[in-house]
C-alpha cells in the first residue's frame, strides 16, 4: 500500500533530495512523480493571519504562499524552506510586496507606510479654536472679576413720585468729597481735608441717545427745591414744604435717592442710572493709566485745593487732577467756571483711557479697572454693559459726537444760581424726544 502523500507515486526506496541515500546529484535526477495544480489566477486579498497556536512560520504572513504560491496552504508546523525571492526592508522607495511603494521600517525590517502630509487646514482651524475659546475664558472671568466689584448701594425704587422714562438713557454722575479708604498722608498730600462723611463736588447728568451724547453739569450752587421724599433708611414719608436749598444740600440730607429725587422733582427728567465715584478712586484711575493730558489756556493757581497751573499743554497725575477739578475761587465764575473744566477733565480722561494700549495691555487695563471699581458706588440696576456705555458716551462728549454744556441760568437768588425754567424744559423735551439739543446753557 502506497503510503505517500497525496499525488507522490514511487518506491519510497528510490527518494531523493535532502536526505536522500542515492549516490546520484540531486541536480542530475528528475522528478516526474510531483504533480503540480495549475496555476491559479492572483486574486488580492489581505493574507489570513493564523492563530499563533497553530505555528505557522511568520514569512507566511505576508507575501508567502497563500496568495499566488502552491496550491495549498501550508500545514501546520510545516515548513518548506522555499523563499519567494523577495527581500524585506531593502532599498527605498522599493515594491513593498503590494503593488504600492513604501519605505524602510522599524528594525526589524518591517513594512511601515509612509507618513501622510501634514493637513494644515485642520491646523489652523484648531489653533484658531483655541484662541477663541482662551479669550472667552479671559472675558468672561473678566466680566465676573469687575462685576463683582461694584457696589451696588444705591436703591432707586425708593425714589418716589417719578417722571415717565423717554428715549436714550439718563445718568447722573457725582464726585463726591468722599475720603473712604484714604489713609492720613494720601488725605495731607491730596488736600482734601478729614471731614467725616461726605458731600457732593460735582454733579453732572449725562444723556446717552441717537443723536449723540450731552453732557449736562448742575452747579452745586443751584437753587432748588427739596420735594416730598421717603427717606432711604428710616422709609418714613417726609412732606415737601417747599423747602429752597442749594442742591448739594439734599444729598447731605438723605445721600443718593433724596438727590436723584430732588433732581427730577425740578427738571422733569428720568434718571436711568446713578453714579458716583470719591476723591480716592478719581486719584488712583488718572494715576493708573499714566496720567491726563490737558490742554490748560490760562494759568492760575488755588491754595485751597492746591492748584498751581501754568498754561499749556501738560500731563497731569493724580494729585494733580483732583486739584483741577475742585478749583473754584480762581475762577471769576467760582462754580460755573469750575463745572466747564470738570466736564473737559472728565472727557479727556474717558477719551484717554479707551485707547488700544490701555483695553489690549492687561498690565494697564486691570489696574485702571480695578482703582475705578473699588471706589464706585453705583444703583442696584446698573450691569457692566451699561456701565460701559456711560464710559464711551463720556468719551464722545469731546469726539465730535456729542454736547457739553451747564444747566441753562436765568440769574441768582440769595447766592444760589436759578436755572431758567423756560429753557431747562425745552431741554428736556429735547432729550426726552432724543432729539438734537439746540438749547444753549451758561
Amino acid at each position: 500500500m502506497n503510503d505517500w502523500p497525496d499525488r507522490r507515486t514511487g518506491d519510497r526506496s528510490e527518494r531523493y533530495g535532502r536526505g536522500s541515500a542515492s549516490p546520484q546529484p540531486e541536480g542530475a535526477r528528475s522528478m516526474p512523480h510531483i504533480q503540480r495544480r495549475p496555476a491559479q489566477p492572483r486574486t488580492p486579498q489581505r493574507p489570513q493571519v493564523p492563530p499563533q497556536s497553530q505555528g505557522y512560520d511568520d514569512r507566511y504572513q505576508d507575501g508567502g504562499y497563500q496568495d499566488g504560491g502552491y496550491g495549498n496552504s501550508p500545514e501546520p508546523g510545516y515548513d518548506s524552506g522555499y523563499n519567494t525571492g523577495q527581500v524585506y526592508g531593502s532599498g527605498s522607495g522599493g515594491s513593498d510586496g503590494r503593488g504600492g511603494g513604501g519605505r524602510r521600517g522599524g528594525g526589524d525590517g518591517g513594512y511601515v507606510q509612509g507618513r501622510p502630509a501634514p493637513d494644515w487646514r485642520r491646523r489652523i482651524k484648531l489653533g484658531a479654536l483655541i484662541l477663541v475659546v482662551a479669550v472667552l475664558a479671559v472675558s468672561i472671568s473678566t466680566y465676573f472679576w469687575a462685576d463683582s466689584k461694584l457696589k451696588r448701594e444705591v436703591d432707586l425704587s425708593k425714589v418716589i413720585e417719578r417722571p415717565e422714562s423717554g428715549d436714550g438713557t439718563n445718568y447722573l454722575i457725582v464726585g463726591s468729597d468722599s475720603r473712604e479708604g484714604m489713609s492720613a498722608e494720601e488725605k495731607k498730600r491730596l488736600r482734601t481735608g478729614s471731614a467725616e462723611g461726605k458731600r457732593t463736588d460735582s454733579m453732572m447728568i449725562l444723556h446717552d441717545g441717537s443723536n449723540g451724547p450731552t453732557l449736562i453739569s448742575l452747579p452745586r450752587d443751584s437753587n432748588v427745591e427739596i420735594p416730598t421724599f421717603v427717606g432711604s433708611e428710616s422709609g418714613k414719608k417726609f412732606q415737601g414744604t417747599g423747602r429752597q436749598v442749594k442742591l448739594n444740600a439734599a444729598y447731605a440730607e438723605d445721600g443718593p435717592e433724596l438727590l436723584v429725587r430732588t433732581v427730577e422733582f425740578n427738571t422733569g427728567l428720568h434718571i436711568d442710572h446713578y453714579v458716583e465715584i470719591g476723591f480716592g478712586g478719581f486719584a488712583k484711575i488718572v494715576d493708573a493709566i499714566g496720567g491726563v493730558e490737558m490742554d490748560i489756556p490760562k494759568a492760575f493757581k488755588d491754595k485751597k485745593s492746591g492748584a498751581d497751573f501754568q498754561a499749556g499743554k501738560q500731563t497731569l497725575n493724580g494729585e494733580q487732577s483732583l486739584a483741577f477739578v475742585r478749583t473754584r475761587y480762581a475762577f471769576a465764575g467760582s462754580d460755573l467756571d469750575r463745572t466747564k473744566n470738570q466736564q473737559k477733565f472728565l472727557a479727556a480722561l474717558a477719551s484717554q483711557t479707551a485707547t488700544p494700549s490701555t483695553i489690549l495691555n492687561p498690565f494697564k487695563l486691570y489696574p485702571t479697572m480695578g482703582a475705578g471699581l473699588d471706589t464706585l458706588i453705583v444703583d442696584k440696576d446698573m450691569s457692566l454693559w451699561a456701565l460701559g456705555n456711560m464710559f464711551f458716551a463720556m468719551k464722545g462728549v469731546t469726539g465730535g459726537e456729542g454736547t457739553s454744556m451747564n444747566m441753562p441760568i436765568s440769574g441768582s437768588v440769595g447766592g444760589n444760581l436759578v436755572w431758567d425754567k423756560a429753557k431747562v424744559k425745552q431741554l428736556v423735551q429735547q432729550l426726552n424726544n432724543d432729539e438734537k439739543v439746540t438749547v444753549k446753557g451758561n
